[in-house]
């Protein structure tokens, strides 16, 4: 099993991702703050980034832009534990 595959997903207003993983784990990841430049460009806007769905594991979008499930698991993982 690969502990960040993403099983669950809920798009978020304000470029938020609620995502679930194949583990267990769940939390938020915040895009608001992230460069949406090159194939991420469309993502800044709220209607294209609602679009929003999982394939084989992976956040995408309409025109294959992608999120890294790994990095996505990370940052999910670093917030829970700063907050413990």
């Amino acid at each position: 099993m690969i502990p960040w595959k993403v099983t669950q997903l809920k798009v978020l207003a304000g470029h938020r991702l609620e995502v679930g993983f194949a583990d267990g784990l769940s939390g938020v990841v915040d895009m608001s703050k992230e460069r949406l430049e090159g194939i991420l460009a469309l993502l800044a806007g709220e209607k294209f980034f609602a679009l929003a769905r999982i394939n084989d594991g992976v956040v995408t979008w309409p025109n294959g832009a992608e999120v890294a499930p790994d990095a996505m698991y990370d940052e999910v993982r670093a917030v829970q534990h700063a907050s413990a």
